[in-house]
């Protein structure tokens, strides 16, 4: 596997002059790397996707960089031209915290989106990041939506049809290129929602043994979403996070993973980086917290590779309106997804 900073070097390297392109020592490296990403509107704009991409980020285990891959793909994407539209699922609001969006009790959140009659346009927050940058927040009521939403009708697609309504009600010059949806670290309700909104799923792993072992369970609760709920989903993308380069295991998980996954894998890796945990603690991402370090422009790197592929999709489909809700027997039992039970074995739900 490349190294991860010669990949780095090369990239640099190719996009400067002869004399600039020879970095002499690892400031002068940093600086040019922060230069690149502080005056992103100076460069070329990444291209759009073909259509609207809406992005689920998803891993049960936590720890592997959903929130933090979240946050800095966005921000990379929006510094360099495209419309992105962050939605924070996860009770605890990591996400909203990195973005600089107030989270507190009674703060319009996704959870009046999912749970009450607000449209996302009424809970849709700017960033501090970025002006092609918007979030959807989460607050600590998010905790309660699971039990809330128990005896509501087609419940497993609240938040498609609020996305679907969202962006059908924007001109066409004001819709995100890009939804990311940020999920928490189980296969509870929210995930099963976020799962059914999006048309593309986004896995961060771990460079790590344990990253390892739910992975077959999270890809079996994808096939049966899309077998039962969301015919269009599909795991587009894998993100490889905390890559340590000192450890051999690192390098052994990465080529695991590759081997599986192929070119699902993006070939850009996240290193273990101080400054991507830092950058959290002071409301900011790490592209705008330290332009300079590794991890910044790693997740540039991961982001352009992420809109490279974009551009190759089909064309803007129309957004439709949401349909009118479902009767309840159109939606089978949420523990059979949950548990990875077969749906088959409840007859009733499917008649």
């Amino acid at each position: 596997m490349t190294d991860p900073g010669e990949r780095l070097r090369s990239s640099l390297a190719a996009d400067l002059p002869p004399p600039v392109a020879e970095f002499d020592s690892p400031i002068a490296m940093e600086a040019m790397r922060a230069t690149r990403v502080l005056h992103a509107g100076d460069q070329d704009p990444f291209p759009a996707p073909g259509r609207i991409r809406v992005v689920t980020i998803a891993n049960q285990k936590g720890g592997v960089g959903k929130t933090t891959s979240t946050v800095n793909l966005g921000v990379a994407l929006s510094l360099f031209g495209l419309r992105v539209l962050v939605i924070d699922l996860d009770p605890q609001g990591n996400a909203s915290t990195a973005l600089g969006v107030d989270h507190v009790v009674g703060t319009p959140s996704i959870y009046d989106a999912l749970v009450g009659e607000s449209t996302l346009a009424e809970v849709t927050h700017p960033t501090t990041a970025s002006p092609n940058l918007r979030c959807v927040p989460a607050t600590i009521d998010l905790a309660g939506a699971e039990i809330e939403l128990v005896s509501v009708v087609a419940r497993e697609h609240r938040l498609r049809r609020a996305i679907e309504a969202h962006l059908h009600a924007l001109p066409a010059e004001e819709r995100p290129h890009y939804v990311l949806i940020d999920c928490p670290p189980s296969l509870g309700l929210l995930t099963l929602n976020a799962l059914v909104a999006g048309d593309e799923v986004l896995i961060p792993i771990q460079c790590e043994y344990y990253a390892l072992e739910g992975l077959g369970q999270l890809l079996s609760n994808i096939e049966l979403v899309r077998a039962h709920l969301n015919p269009g989903i599909s795991v587009s993308t894998i993100l490889l996070t905390m890559y340590d380069g000192r450890t051999k295991l690192a390098d052994q998980v990465a080529d695991e993973v590759r081997n599986h996954f192929g070119e699902l894998v993006l070939s850009s890796v996240i290193p273990r980086n101080v400054r991507v945990s830092e950058a959290p603690g002071y409301g900011q991402s790490v592209l705008t917290y330290d332009p300079g370090s590794r991890g910044s422009t790693s997740y540039v790197e991961a982001a352009r590779e992420l809109a490279v592929r974009g551009a190759e999709l089909g064309p803007l489909v129309p957004v439709q309106p949401a349909p009118a809700a479902a009767p309840p027997t159109a939606a089978p039992p949420l523990n059979a997804l949950v548990l990875g039970q077969s749906v088959a074995t409840h007859p009733q739900e499917n008649s």
